[in-house]
């Protein structure tokens, strides 16, 4: 499996106009806060990745058209015999993955690693679109024939339905 490194100095870009700070519904039990997941629907434990995630999903919704009712969270897939989970995917209306995406903690830097990681979930999910983000930096990559080739903009739902 041949992994293509992307992060070279002159591709790295910060998408414009991403924000991710929604109102998203919280709670707290026993002094530890919860923020609701609109796809599983229910509270989840709100950790750094969470809290980038939860936003992406808002923002994908919102801004991108993504409808919450075909994307999914936490999916098994199996890499090189291994169980991982994906962080969120995004399917079109005949159940075909069309976006996968990969989150980390606003600590976390964009790398290589990053890149493998989600890259290599790809090689089984076969989405058109892969994006990295911790939620200050998002990079979105087109993959075509299996190779990944970064995009300046996140398209929306309505630009990939027919994919």
């Amino acid at each position: 499996m041949k992994i293509i490194h992307c992060f070279k100095k002159k591709n790295i870009f910060k998408l414009k106009n991403l924000t991710l700070k929604y109102t998203i519904k919280k709670k707290y039990i026993d002094n530890k806060e919860y923020i609701f997941d609109p796809i599983r629907k229910k509270y989840i434990v709100n950790t750094p990745e969470e809290w980038v995630r939860q936003n992406f999903i808002e923002y994908l919704h919102n801004e991108k058209e993504f409808p919450i009712s075909l994307m999914s969270i936490e999916n098994l897939t199996i890499v090189n015999k291994q169980n991982k989970r994906t962080d969120l995917v995004c399917y079109n209306n005949k159940g075909n993955a069309i976006l996968l995406i990969e989150c980390k903690s606003e600590k976390i830097n964009l790398n290589n690693k990053t890149f493998d990681q989600v890259q290599n979930y790809n090689y089984k999910i076969n989405a058109d679109y892969i994006i990295i983000t911790n939620g200050v930096k998002t990079l979105c990559f087109n993959v075509e024939n299996q190779k990944p080739l970064i995009v300046k903009k996140i398209p929306k739902y309505t630009d990939l339905i027919n994919i």
